[in-house]
């Protein structure tokens, strides 16, 4: 390798690393104060400075779009891992849907964004829906032909369902969502399997 590859290197992993941080920590900013929260509340988070983020991501959106998509392939990914590693379907869903959940009510901020006229925002729904639908619609076969739950349930209607409890998050403070929604994943489990 070459002086000037072995430069360059080192730097494409710290660009990387410090983009990865910049998301991690706007994820984490965004839940806190919002995604209008200030630049440079991210950068000190991240350990870079705001020409970094600009650098990275040079508008709002860019960041916004980026920290999405990120947190929908962890989701998507989880899915098959939960499968793979809990000891049966019914409880991979439990897990998958309680994450579900974290992500639909740190996302609620991103509400208004989505919402809003740009049309950069337009794609993320249905991107949403392309990749975590067939991943609820796996968990939930699984669990169908384990004998767990009812089978015939759809995976749109589950996330519309837990979305919709989760919207009542931080609205009153005996409101508990993520009880709701145990109830409503417990409901889809068979009377002789219980």
């Amino acid at each position: 390798m070459s002086e000037t590859a072995a430069a360059k290197s080192p730097r494409r992993a710290d660009a990387r690393r410090n983009a990865g941080n910049v998301l991690e920590a706007a994820a984490a900013v965004f839940v806190t104060s919002g995604v209008e929260a200030p630049i440079r509340e991210i950068a000190a988070r991240a350990g870079v400075g705001t020409a970094t983020i600009y650098r990275h991501y040079p508008t709002r959106a860019d960041l916004i779009l980026a920290v999405y998509r990120l947190q929908v392939e962890a989701l998507a990914e989880a899915g098959p891992a939960l499968l793979a590693g809990e000891p049966g379907p019914h409880q991979a869903l439990v897990k998958w849907i309680d994450r579900f959940v974290d992500f639909v009510i740190t996302k609620q901020g991103l509400a208004s964004v989505l919402q809003s006229d740009e049309a950069c925002y337009d794609p993320l729904h249905a991107y949403f829906l392309e990749r975590l639908g067939p991943v609820c619609t796996q968990l939930l076969d699984a669990a169908a032909a384990a004998g767990e739950i009812v089978p015939g349930q759809d995976a749109y209607e589950l996330m519309r369902g837990v979305g919709s409890l989760c919207a009542g998050a931080g609205t009153a403070a005996r409101y508990d969502a993520r009880h709701l929604v145990k109830l409503l994943v417990n409901g889809l489990r068979r009377s002789d399997a219980l």
